[in-house]
């Protein structure tokens, strides 16, 4: 069994308020649980405007799944167009 985590730091240029910056983050957080079927959740940066602190979680039997699922959650986000990924960390155990 391998569990892999996800954090990313991701910069929102267009938010202007915290309201503007949660109707992005619970669009994104739905479409990739939706997707994907992996837990997500802010995990930082709950005050700031433009910024997000993702965590994403997933569990497998094979670590080539987890890897292939964590860049193709990158790619969703990139191709987003409201955001832009500053850093991303991945752990697998």
């Amino acid at each position: 069994m391998f569990v892999g985590v996800c954090r990313l730091e991701i910069f929102v240029p267009e938010s202007s308020s915290l309201k503007a910056k949660r109707f992005v983050l619970s669009s994104i957080k739905k479409r990739i649980r939706n997707k994907f079927n992996v837990s997500v959740a802010e995990v930082e940066n709950n005050d700031k405007w433009q910024r997000i602190s993702l965590g994403i979680s997933m569990v497998s039997n094979e670590r080539k799944f987890i890897d292939r699922n964590v860049e193709e959650i990158l790619r969703l986000i990139e191709r987003d167009g409201r955001m832009e990924i500053l850093s991303h960390l991945v752990e697998v155990f």
